[in-house]
């Protein structure tokens, strides 16, 4: 019989134990995501360099053995206001810091050092693919009329898949998203209510593999988030971005979607660097600005903050 592709299932937990398997289970640990991309078997392979009498290709050695996920998750918060969201986890594992306030509020913010990680199973058929000691990087993306979605890019360590047991996953925490439009989202650029047509914050992971005696692992050694977004552009006497890019003004940045308790998340950025724009964008004959920022940090550790409440 062949295996269907849509037989997936996808389970992620938080490691107490860096590398080693917490055993996610279906009822607790489902992720309900969309366009899932695997690659089980990453790595190198070692040639041999034989001297061989004949002409012939080298035998070789697979090396560095990891694997890669991509998908994507719809940005609902869990509906209950201090309840964190099933997809937690995988923004803790992208170098996020989850801060809780019982019955008020699920707060994450950007951290350099102790990274969490996670451990993630997944099912096609009844294979099954483990990927242990996974981090990664993630993005926000807020798209007009479109579904506001996380963007994850995850690194775990290779096992050898096996036939195993189907379990079946509860998706429940996953709740219907909205749409983001004028009547559940606003923005504010420098304090400024403008048109936003698109947002997106790359939180930059340096997502390494590190392949050593006495160590194997995935570490984010490095960050560096980036914004991007196109707004209706507008008379500088309003907003100069130029201006604001010349004089290396640092701005903030607030984007909020829901309107409801328990489903409503804030992404802010304090300090945001705008770039030098790169030029015009005609939609519908109507001027838009696609424009660059970047979050600096403050105190450190707050270049952002996505705050559900």
């Amino acid at each position: 019989m062949p295996i269907k592709w849509k037989s997936k299932i996808l389970l992620f937990k938080i490691e107490s134990v860096y590398g080693t398997d917490p055993t996610p289970t279906g009822a607790a640990n489902a992720i309900l995501a969309t366009n899932i991309v695997f690659s089980p078997m990453e790595g190198q392979d070692v040639s041999r360099e034989l001297e061989l009498p004949w002409l012939a290709a080298q035998a070789t050695i697979p090396a560095g053995l990891h694997c890669r996920m991509t998908f994507r998750v719809e940005m609902v918060p869990s509906g209950t206001p201090g309840v964190a969201p099933a997809w937690g986890p995988l923004l803790r594992a992208c170098r996020a810091a989850q801060a809780i306030v019982a019955d008020t509020s699920v707060a994450y913010n950007g951290i350099s050092d102790n990274h969490e990680s996670v451990c993630g199973h997944f099912w096609v058929g009844s294979t099954r693919y483990v990927m242990k000691g996974t981090r990664g990087n993630v993005v926000m993306r807020f798209t007009a009329q479109g579904i506001p979605y996380l963007e994850f890019n995850v690194v775990g360590l290779f096992s050898l898949p096996s036939e195993q047991a189907r379990p079946t996953p509860t998706l429940t925490a996953f709740l219907k998203p909205d749409l983001v439009t004028n009547a559940k989202t606003t923005f504010e650029l420098d304090s400024i209510p403008l048109v936003m047509r698109s947002f997106s914050l790359d939180l930059g992971n340096q997502v390494e593999t590190r392949f050593l005696v006495g160590s194997e692992g995935v570490l984010i050694t490095d960050a560096a988030e980036t914004v991007a977004m196109q707004v209706e552009a507008v008379p500088l006497s309003t907003f100069d971005p130029y201006a604001a890019a010349a004089n290396q003004d640092e701005v903030p940045i607030v984007i909020t979607h829901g309107t409801v308790a328990g489903r409503t998340a804030t992404l802010e950025i304090d300090g945001a660097q705008i770039q030098r724009p790169s030029g015009f964008e005609n939609q519908q004959n109507i001027l838009e600005w696609p424009l660059r920022a970047v979050p600096l940090p403050s105190a450190g550790n707050d270049q952002w903050v996505l705050t559900l409440t």
